[in-house]
């Protein structure tokens, strides 16, 4: 009796090397090389900013009126700023209002570095409408120094300084009213220090005014 065939023709051969294998397996991976036991890889050290110069005639004209009291004009990520010594800052913002057009402070801030000498990155933002461009003004300052106050070039620097105070516990002087604007004036320490774990805030004001243990 002749074999058997499926309707539209006979089987189909079976594969190479008989069988009805899937397809080949992927080599496995290399292992990774373990870490020596109790001695975990080194955390990777944290990226540095890769700022490159930035030379214009506004960076040019700074540095022939001002001198070596101009330290750095770098960009970072197409943000312009200029580095200057603590006494010139109020100085060069003043020059950058009336000569430059930059006539709008847009924020006044500080970063925190408890283990630098000069502690305090103070900056200063400033903008021109009619150069449509920004500028940082950043100088270093230790703790304990008082900046001069910048409410003579811009009014608006009051509440500004007011905050960086708060914040961090930076006094200007000359300012006409430097006193905290977030805060309750009797709260202890500025939130944006590095001295202490934000965990530790003023918890003696939270559980006196607010009857609770922690404001966390």
């Amino acid at each position: 009796m002749a074999d058997e065939q499926k309707p539209g023709g006979s089987e189909a051969p079976p594969p190479p090397g008989g069988g009805a294998a899937g397809p080949p397996a992927k080599p496995a991976a290399p292992p990774k090389p373990a870490a020596a036991a109790g001695h975990p890889a080194p955390p990777k050290p944290p990226a540095t900013m890769a700022a490159t110069p930035w030379d214009s005639d506004l960076t040019r004209e700074l540095k022939e009126r001002f001198g070596d009291r101009i330290v750095e004009t770098s960009t970072y990520l197409g943000q312009n700023f200029i580095v200057t010594k603590p006494d010139a800052a109020v100085t060069v913002l003043e020059y950058l209002k009336l000569e430059a057009d930059f006539d709008y402070l847009v924020d006044v801030t500080a970063v925190d570095w408890p283990k630098r000498p000069e502690r305090f990155d103070l900056v200063y933002i400033v903008y021109s409408f009619a150069r449509n461009e920004r500028v940082r003004i950043k100088t270093y300052i230790a703790e304990g120094h008082k900046p001069e106050t910048a409410v003579g070039v811009h009014l608006t620097a009051n509440w500004l300084e007011r905050e960086v105070f708060d914040m961090f516990g930076i006094e200007f002087d000359g300012h006409p009213d430097m006193r905290r604007i977030l805060l309750p004036e009797d709260w202890q320490g500025h939130p944006l220090r590095k001295d202490y774990s934000i965990l530790q805030q003023d918890q003696r004001w939270v559980q006196e005014n607010m009857n609770i243990e922690s404001g966390q």
